[in-house]
């Protein structure tokens, strides 16, 4: 939020924790509905985080339903179907390889800029495939923000799961993520990170 004197507030402590330190992948989940309305508000967040263009490529689709469920295990490495099984809710995360038709009226500044990856199937690829999955990282926070856990996987066959969800449209799975309050023993010992000292430089 931006205030009177354009100054930016930060998050708390307890909120930072929320979604960063104290966040854990979770692999155990409690019968617990997720409800509709939950859902939205977690894409609702999302869907504000940056992008380059204002490109927007990810696309989700929810599992909500035991006929839908049943579908979607077939296409899981078999460590990830029990505990996906149980999941009350299950996103699958998609690219829209034709993200570039909406620029012009998601980028109406520069709305030639939809012919530019029309011609270079290389850039839109590999813009479309960037920029989707900066909106992954942020819909995992914006679960976290619902008050929710979340569990991603990438054990999974994309092929199969776009031949069963997504045949004939332009989205190509990217990651499959469960949605919902934790379960019995439903994290394991938190791993290590590397030390700062490892990892950032300074200039």
């Amino acid at each position: 939020m931006v205030n009177s004197n354009s100054t930016i507030e930060c998050l708390d402590d307890a909120a930072r924790n929320l979604l960063f330190a104290g966040a854990r992948t979770v692999n155990s989940f409690a019968p617990t509905p997720v409800n509709d309305d939950e859902l939205t508000q977690i894409w609702e967040m999302t869907r504000w985080a940056p992008t380059a263009a204002n490109s927007q490529p990810m696309r989700v689709h929810f599992i909500r339903t035991d006929a839908a469920r049943r579908r979607l295990l077939d296409h899981l490495d078999e460590g990830n179907r029990e505990k996906t099984a149980s999941t009350p809710v299950t996103a699958i995360l998609a690219v829209d390889s034709e993200f570039h038709e909406h620029l012009p009226r998601l980028l109406p500044i520069r709305p030639q800029i939809r012919d530019v990856f029309a011609d270079n199937d290389a850039l839109r690829e590999r813009t479309g495939n960037f920029n989707a999955a900066l909106q992954a990282g942020y819909f995992i926070l914006a679960i976290r923000a619902a008050g929710l856990a979340a569990g991603p996987m990438a054990g999974f066959d994309p092929a199969g799961i776009d031949a069963e969800f997504f045949s004939g449209t332009s989205w190509r799975s990217i990651l499959v993520v469960n949605i919902g309050y934790p379960g019995k023993n439903p994290w394991f010992e938190r791993l290590p990170r590397l030390d700062p000292a490892e990892t950032v430089r300074w200039a």
